[in-house]
C-alpha cells in the first residue's frame, strides 16, 4: 500500500480543496492519460488497485506512470466515542485529488490497448475522469 516513509507530523488539519489543478494537470510522460474531473480524496489501496488493473491489462509491456501519491495524514476517532478529548489516531494516508489533475499516464501501446486499459483502471477510482492523449501522438504511425 502506498504511502510516505516518514511524515513531519503524525496529524494533518483537513484543508479546503477548491479550485482547479495548477500543476501535475498535464501529459509530461507518456502518450495517454486519465485526468479527474471532481474533487476528492483517493486513498492508497484506490490508486493501487487502478494501477493493477492497468498493467493487467496491458500484460506488462508499455509503461505506466503513477502521478498522484498518497502523502496526507488521516484520522479517525473510535466508534461509541464522545465528543472533544482531542483528535482521532492516524488511519490511513490519501492523495487530495482537485479536477484537472493527471492521475495515470500511458506509453508504449497503441491507442486501443491505453483507452481500454485507462478506463478499467478509471473504475477502480470513486471519481469521474476524462481520457487524454497527447497531441504529439501520430495516429498514422501507429500500426507500423
Amino acid at each position: 500500500m502506498l504511502q510516505p516513509k516518514k511524515t513531519k507530523f503524525r496529524r494533518q488539519q483537513k484543508c479546503p480543496s477548491k479550485g482547479i489543478a495548477q500543476r501535475g494537470n498535464q501529459l509530461a510522460f507518456g502518450s495517454f492519460g486519465i485526468k479527474s474531473l471532481q474533487t476528492k480524496w483517493i486513498t492508497g489501496r484506490q490508486i493501487e488497485a487502478a494501477r493493477v488493473a492497468i498493467t493487467r491489462y496491458m500484460q506488462r509491456q508499455g509503461q505506466v506512470w503513477v502521478r498522484i501519491f498518497p502523502d496526507k495524514a488521516i484520522t479517525r476517532k473510535p466508534a461509541d466515542t464522545r465528543q472533544g478529548k482531542g483528535k482521532g489516531n492516524p488511519e490511513g494516508f490519501v492523495a487530495p485529488v482537485t479536477p484537472g489533475r493527471m492521475l495515470f499516464e500511458v506509453g508504449g501501446v497503441p491507442f486501443e490497448i491505453a483507452k481500454e486499459a485507462l478506463r478499467l483502471g478509471a473504475q477502480k477510482l470513486p471519481i469521474t475522469t476524462k481520457f487524454v492523449v497527447s497531441n504529439s501522438y501520430d495516429f498514422e504511425n501507429e500500426n507500423a
